[in-house]
């Protein structure tokens, strides 16, 4: 009864009243796996993410202990991945990239053709090259495109800056390829994971050494981008098609 009205109250958006319903439902039945799963489901529905709030990231991390109880009575495979992606999703909007993708590679371990999980790592360490990428250059005062002739093309780094950025971010820029290339390879027409590896070789021509190398570098990237925007336009002619 109480994991019916647990359900009742997920569906019409009152999670709060869901969590103390799923709560009872637990305590009556330690056994119920489904109302450990609701449970979880709705702190993360009620987790704002984000959000920097002591109520709100209380409530992220409420989310998180209620998946791993549920990873913690044995449920199936795919329950277990619905659980692990769920906890990196919320790691994700706490700004823990790490723990994130530490999880995702977890999913991986379960599921070795998760497109989804290699898309993520990916991601994740863009997010964290990224941003370390650019306050080098906006320290060095080179974030801008300095020839006319290469609109959206940043000078390379001095040796010194390229050589630390290099001992960095190199090792994530590798696994980033890697792990988005197997999301292609997957998913040939994956709008987002191409996407991502474009930005991710884009990262690899800004450490690389040899001027030839940065230049193929950056033509995959180029290439990346327009095989991208090829398959966002097939699917934007298809979905036309399809409404007429």
């Amino acid at each position: 009864d109480q994991l019916n009205k647990g359900v009742a109250s997920f569906r019409n958006a009152q999670f709060q009243q869901a969590i103390n319903h799923f709560q009872s439902a637990v305590e009556y039945d330690p056994s119920l796996l489904n109302a450990r799963l609701y449970l979880a489901t709705a702190y993360f529905q009620l987790y704002v993410p984000g959000g920097e709030s002591e109520d709100n990231l209380k409530i992220g991390k409420q989310a998180i202990a209620a998946y791993e109880d549920v990873l913690n009575h044995n449920p199936p495979p795919d329950l277990q991945v619905n659980a692990i992606e769920s906890m990196a999703q919320v790691y994700y909007n706490m700004k823990d990239f790490e723990k994130s993708k530490e999880l995702q590679k977890k999913v991986i371990a379960i599921e070795p053709n998760n497109a989804d999980a290699y898309n993520w790592i990916g991601h994740l360490d863009w997010d964290i090259c990224y941003p370390r990428r650019m306050q080098v250059r906006k320290d060095l005062n080179i974030a801008s495109p300095t020839d006319p002739r290469k609109p959206g093309i940043l000078p390379p780094l001095p040796e010194k800056a390229r050589a630390q950025l290099e001992e960095q971010n190199g090792p994530l820029v590798d696994e980033g390829i890697q792990m988005l290339q197997k999301a292609v390879d997957l998913r040939p027409n994956d709008f987002t994971a191409l996407s991502y590896l474009n930005l991710m070789y884009r990262e690899k021509a800004d450490i690389e050494k040899d001027p030839a190398d940065r230049d193929a570098d950056l033509q995959k990237a180029e290439d990346l981008t327009q095989r991208a925007l090829g398959i966002k336009k097939q699917e934007t002619a298809e979905a036309a098609s399809s409404t007429h």
